[in-house]
């Protein structure tokens, strides 16, 4: 394992679409969403360890979260959890993370992932994420990891690629453009097309590299973070950063950099993965009945009931009839039952709740 190599997990997110399971207070990474014993935090933990040595893996969250990371991953240091005292976005939760350890360690090597995503074949991730370290770190550029397309799905942004021009390594691929969430009729094209990519939201660049986007792409924001370098572990880290927090720019890594930069590079990957946004997305990953049923936890009866995703508190029994491609979710204090194919509305029924009946549902 290289000593080089650093990961920052980013899990601050609140995850609306999965409520009412996810919550203002518990969201999803902090769930065993797929049934098996361990939250996707620690599921993202575990995989980014056979790369990175534990003690270089720091996760960035909200500070209202610190307790619930510290319990989860056993072992780790209060100094690996890095607190936000707001949402701002993905960039500037990189920026501290990436400041904070180029201070530790100029050479190192970065993969940034999201604390909530599923991948199956952890084997060919690790190959992959090596492939990348490698490219990174000789030609100092900034590498995602671009997914391959199964269907022209409108939930993914995309990433298109030149074929024709490649890093040194010619498994990676030149960007040529990223898309956020197309419309179906667009999405068909690009699945076409055969040279886009789901975007993974998974990055790896040097701490050199990033940092020197920063100041070329979002100088204030590297002014903010840059100021801090007498501050980084040290006791006045978190005094510092609680300052200049609430006068960052809210703006997410993929259009502050990504989206900017001339030196980006995509590696085509396929290591079965899902960013299991949805409850429609987590229905492909788990097991399901003769009639196409899926439970997580499995106390559910059904009569003349079929292609349903059904998760209920454990210990209580959910007896179902006459339903059909529906999500029906029993958790905390809400029940929510809401048809598959229209489950983008959760969003909004999160937000009208929040309205009218309070923060305590939500």
């Amino acid at each position: 394992m290289h000593e080089n190599n650093y990961a920052i997990i980013m899990a601050g997110g609140i995850g609306s679409r999965f409520w009412p399971m996810s919550t203002t207070q518990h969201p999803k990474q902090f769930h065993d969403i797929l049934g098996i014993g361990k939250s996707l935090l620690q599921l993202t933990f575990e995989r980014l360890n056979h790369l990175v040595p534990a003690e270089n893996i720091y996760i960035v969250t909200n500070e209202i979260y610190e307790d619930q990371v510290l319990e989860q991953l056993e072992g780790i240091s209060k100094d690996q959890v890095l607190l936000e005292p707001m949402m701002r976005n993905t960039a500037p939760c990189i920026a501290y993370a990436a400041f904070k350890i180029h201070q530790q360690n100029p050479n190192a090597r970065l993969v940034v992932a999201p604390s909530d995503h599923l991948i199956t074949n952890e084997i060919e991730f690790n190959k992959n994420i090596e492939t990348a370290f490698e490219t990174a770190e000789k030609e100092q550029t900034l590498i995602t990891l671009g997914i391959k397309p199964s269907r022209p799905d409108t939930g993914y942004g995309y990433i298109q690629y030149l074929s024709d021009v490649t890093a040194e390594n010619s498994e990676l691929k030149k960007v040529k453009l990223f898309t956020e969430k197309p419309n179906l009729e667009l999405a068909e094209q690009f699945v076409a097309s055969g040279d886009f990519l789901w975007n993974s939201g998974i990055f790896i660049w040097t701490s050199k590299s990033i940092l020197k986007s920063f100041k070329s792409y979002l100088p204030e924001m590297h002014e903010l973070f840059e100021g801090g370098n007498k501050y980084y572990n040290t006791v006045d880290e978190k005094e510092y950063i609680n300052k200049i927090y609430p006068t960052c720019q809210k703006e997410s890594i993929d259009y502050g950099i990504m989206e900017k930069a001339d030196n980006v590079f995509v590696l085509p990957v396929s290591f079965g993965w899902s960013d299991l946004g949805t409850w429609g997305s987590l229905y492909t990953h788990v097991t399901k009945d003769e009639t196409e049923n899926a439970t997580v936890n499995d106390n559910t009866m059904f009569y003349e009931s079929s292609n349903n995703m059904v998760n209920v508190e454990k210990g209580k029994l959910a007896v179902i009839q006459g339903l059909d491609d529906y999500i029906v979710v029993d958790k905390n204090n809400t029940l929510l039952i809401c048809k598959k194919e229209e489950e983008q509305k959760i969003k909004q029924f999160v937000q009208d709740v929040r309205l009218e009946k309070g923060e305590g549902f939500v």
